[in-house]
């Protein structure tokens, strides 16, 4: 079968998409499948048996002046022109336009596709192209989740303008999402917030848990735990995350542990919320941040801490507590949307949105090593005997042959 991975966005280093492509991709083709990955910047690291098609875009949120950027050429260029509009008047058009680059890379190609799968661009494209190809799309959780989150966390209007102006791209995934003809998501509740969100049918979904990458994510014996360290990851200032909550649960934590000191795998911008909130906290020497990292630094970081703690206000799935599990580190977390599919019963439970429970169970874990030991073992082995993209990637196969069966040229 030839597969193509459409992602119009695929960081690897930063959030869960270029997660989901790498090992995605990297699984079909070791079922023995031809597979190509378009997408857009940045651009995932693949398999070298993977072949990655880049649609190229302006890239805009990777220069120094976007009002720079532009070009006369634009002019000339519609989807050029829509894109840096788009972003420089606060709007995200990088699912919107990657679609129309799509359409053309797909007119001009020689490549047969069996089948495409779309990471929840949901770009008014798709619903041309599955008219000539079968379609099948991940939606992960629906970014309206997100959306609320961030108006709930604004503190005036003009934030909420800019909050309201960035998801206007929700829109068109509001009317796409209930036309397309299979869908695929990560967890069951994310099934029901889309089913809720998104006006979908039901009966058009499927869900597959995600797989979790257990050779590299496992604990590394001659990496030394270092006491009182804490470890959690970030996407940004993005309120979803729950960092704020964790941060503020910290001067309580040290007054226990003077020693605490606490990792973030990610990074939020210098002058954002999360700074001022560690500046106002005197934390600065307490909290360090980590970017731009490969997988086995991030799982370096992971096996020297004592404790994981995610306190993710929602999640579609949660890459960030299953690679946590899968090193052995005793994890603290919320059961947010998929959340509770991934950790089981196989970490200590917070309610949130509330710092107080996160102290309370880091001080209690702190001073616990029989409940460490007991949840880095449970923890493991729940990742173990559960989340295998091996496992992922057939149930994949399985929809993908069923929309190739079905599907009819419009």
């Amino acid at each position: 079968m030839i597969i193509g991975l459409l992602s119009y966005r695929s960081h690897p280093f930063s959030g869960g998409q270029g997660i989901y492509i790498r090992h995605l991709s990297t699984a079909l083709k070791n079922l023995g499948h031809e597979v190509h990955v378009l997408s857009g910047p940045p651009y995932p690291e693949i398999s070298d048996d993977v072949n990655l098609i880049k649609i190229p875009s302006l890239d805009l949120f990777s220069v120094e002046s976007r009002i720079k950027a532009f070009k006369l050429k634009f002019l000339f260029s519609p989807i050029d022109l829509l894109e840096w509009l788009g972003i420089m008047s606060g709007g995200f058009p990088e699912p919107y336009v990657f679609g129309k680059r799509l359409e053309v890379f797909l007119e001009e190609t020689n490549i047969k596709f069996d089948v495409l799968l779309d990471n929840q661009s949901l770009c008014y494209s798709l619903l041309n192209i599955q008219k000539s190809i079968p379609l099948v799309t991940t939606i992960h959780h629906p970014i309206t989740k997100d959306h609320k989150i961030a108006l709930d966390s604004a503190r005036n209007w003009k934030e909420r303008l800019s909050t309201n102006r960035w998801h206007g791209f929700l829109k068109m995934q509001k009317k796409v999402a209930p036309k397309l003809n299979k869908i695929i998501c990560p967890s069951l509740q994310s099934k029901h917030d889309v089913v809720d969100e998104f006006s979908v049918d039901p009966h058009s979904i499927e869900v597959i848990l995600n797989g979790i990458d257990i050779k590299t994510f496992k604990s590394r014996e001659t990496i030394k735990i270092i006491k009182n360290r804490i470890v959690t990851t970030a996407s940004a200032d993005i309120p979803l995350k729950g960092l704020k909550y964790l941060i503020r649960s910290l001067p309580r934590v040290l007054e226990e542990f003077p020693d605490t000191h606490l990792q973030v795998i990610g990074k939020t911008p210098e002058g954002g919320g999360i700074r001022k909130l560690i500046n106002k906290l005197d934390l600065v020497d307490k909290i360090s941040f980590h970017s731009e990292l490969s997988e086995l630094e991030v799982v370096a970081i992971y096996s020297s801490a004592e404790i994981a703690v995610i306190p993710s206000l929602y999640e579609g799935f949660g890459f960030g507590a299953g690679e946590a599990m899968a090193c052995g580190v005793p994890l603290i977390s919320t059961t947010s949307g998929g959340l509770k599919e991934v950790i089981g019963d196989a970490a200590i439970i917070i309610e949130s949105g509330s710092s107080e429970d996160i102290e309370s169970a880091v001080i209690d874990l702190f001073s616990d090593q029989t409940k460490q030991g007991l949840y880095s073992r449970l923890g493991r082995e729940r990742m173990e005997n559960k989340f295998d993209w091996l496992g992922s990637a057939t149930q994949y196969l399985k929809v993908f042959k069923e929309a190739k069966e079905n599907f009819k040229v419009i």
